[in-house]
């Protein structure tokens, strides 16, 4: 029986999935997106060009793996039609892209949504949005009034968008805002549909043959664990479930057929919007990490909360995605610090242990409790095997996987495609 093997983020996201997602694909037959839109990133640096996706699954960079986009992801045509070109542009085919016809797509209402929500939201609510349009999309799929790629290439496509414009213009009329014009919306878009159809398929019958034909199939995952919608720092988190369950649901991909599950993270943690972030150093340490780490949203630009890394929030993604191994990124960054902490228990009325939890009045109570490492690991971009690494770096991987009890398999030493040890 065919396995598929998943890759998913641990804490808030921008661990640089890419990297391992463009290093497992080259043995893949497909690559498959799951859930999410255009508010997730990942960046993948080939032979000096960077290449930002934030639709079509990186597995693409290999011409031999098909790229699915499933129908657990949400699809803004526009920016999709863009990220081709762009991929055109650089010379590379996309004759392998596979786009699910369960797919939903974003429309200028749901992103004009997205953002009249945010800005009426308390200051001290703001849930820090990308406003691409996200969330709302994913209220209509679930209010069952989204319309799906297989609407969008059909003859109803017209009526539905009218429909849904002419609702939408209802609530806009409501709070005094500019109405949609559903003719123009349907004219322009209807062109995307033109453009888009070539690529759009029943990718659930594509996958499962692939698994008969006991073909290696690839799920990456957008976002992360601690940005679940069920499992995240709710209401800070995404509008999808970027954990195990919404690759199943998002891919229509049994469970029996899941071989590893890896879990990527960076050498320490980093957040882009509100919410809770236990480890966060918002002092000049973390403006340190920040720059040594270039963290900076791929999709955004909005420069990232930095801080040490929570192995009790890892325990937790451990737990939740039945994570089988790790894939730790920016080790050359994190080694460039005099000192090193790393987080091994929350302290709490008066107890130290390593209980997480999304309850924002619990959490409250908690203190991280740091353990020090030794820093400086040097130049270790070229280094191929996880024991030439210093004694330092070995020390701190080897307390990782003692507290969440899952071995690293994969370590990034640099930016660059080749710069990863495969333990």
């Amino acid at each position: 029986m065919a396995k598929v093997n998943v890759v998913l983020g641990t804490f808030y996201g921008d661990e640089g999935k890419g990297k391992i997602i463009d290093f497992l694909s080259k043995d893949a037959d497909f690559a498959v997106r799951c859930t999410g839109g255009n508010n997730a990133g990942h960046t993948i640096c080939v032979d000096g060009q960077k290449y930002a996706f934030h639709l079509i699954p990186s597995g693409i960079l290999n011409p031999a793996t098909k790229a699915i986009i499933g129908n657990g992801v949400v699809v803004d045509p526009k920016v999709l039609i863009e990220e081709i070109e762009n991929l055109k542009k650089n010379g590379h085919k996309v004759d392998n892209l596979y786009i699910s016809d369960k797919a939903h797509v974003i429309f200028p209402y749901h992103i004009e949504f997205d953002q009249l929500l945010e800005d009426l939201r308390d200051k001290n609510d703001k849930i820090g949005t990308t406003k691409r349009g996200i969330g709302p999309a994913y209220c209509d799929k679930f209010e069952r009034s989204g319309i799906r790629f297989e609407d969008f290439m059909s003859e109803r496509f017209e009526s539905l968008l009218k429909r849904n414009v002419g609702q939408r213009n209802k609530i806009l009329e409501l709070y005094g805002c500019e109405q949609f014009d559903s003719d123009k919306i349907f004219q322009e878009y209807k062109e995307y549909a033109q453009t888009l159809k070539k690529y759009v398929t029943d990718t659930v019958s594509l996958l499962h043959e692939a698994l008969d034909q006991d073909k290696t199939i690839l799920c990456e995952g957008a976002q992360a664990t601690l940005l679940d919608i069920d499992f995240g720092s709710y209401p800070f988190v995404t509008s999808s479930n970027p954990t195990i369950g919404g690759i199943l649901t998002g891919s229509g991909i049994g469970s029996k057929y899941i071989g590893e599950v890896y879990g990527v993270l960076k050498g320490y943690s980093s957040r882009v919007g509100s919410g809770p972030y236990m480890t966060e150093e918002d002092n000049e340490m973390g403006d340190k990490i920040r720059e040594l780490g270039h963290e900076y949203g791929t999709t955004t630009k909005r420069p990232r909360r930095c801080g040490w890394l929570d192995a009790v929030a890892l325990k937790y993604a451990v737990m939740v995605n039945g994570i089988t191994g790790l894939a730790i990124n920016h080790v050359d960054t994190i080694g460039k610090l005099d000192k090193i902490k790393l987080c091994v228990a929350y302290q709490h009325d008066g107890i130290q242990d390593m209980r997480f939890s999304t309850n924002p009045d619990y959490m409250a109570k908690c203190e991280p409790v740091y353990e020090e490492f030794e820093g400086n690991f040097g130049e270790i971009s070229n280094i191929k095997n996880r024991a030439d690494l210093p004694e330092t770096a070995k020390k701190y991987l080897a307390r990782i996987e003692e507290l969440v009890g899952v071995p690293v398999k994969f370590i990034g030493t640099g930016g660059g495609r080749e710069e990863l040890i495969v333990d």
